[in-house]
């Protein structure tokens, strides 16, 4: 029987994850998919709440954090094909336009 502790442990296994993407890696396809792997922890918690407390506000949550999803893929996807467009690379550390 799968309790709500463990899927608190997916959920926090899922998070470090993406949180060791978004720190170690220096591609910005991963960046963004380690970004995405760490919404979606969010998502396991909020449904994992939702269904052990009997409420739908989890599920209400998990619409919100799936929109805001959404709308980061688009306009950063939009943002990396620009900067690969002008600098033809996706390594991180190539980009120091944004310091100025």
């Amino acid at each position: 029987m799968l309790t709500l502790q463990h899927f608190l442990i997916a959920s926090v296994l899922m998070f470090a994850t993406g949180v060791a993407g978004v720190v170690g890696r220096k591609n910005l396809f991963i960046v963004f998919m380690s970004i995405e792997l760490m919404l979606n922890a969010v998502n396991l918690s909020f449904v994992a709440f939702a269904r052990f407390m009997n409420q739908l506000d989890g599920h209400v949550f998990v619409f919100l954090v799936m929109a805001v999803a959404a709308a980061e893929a688009a306009i950063g996807l939009a943002i990396v094909i620009l900067l690969f467009k002008n600098k033809e690379s996706l390594n991180v550390d190539d980009f120091s336009v944004m310091k100025r």
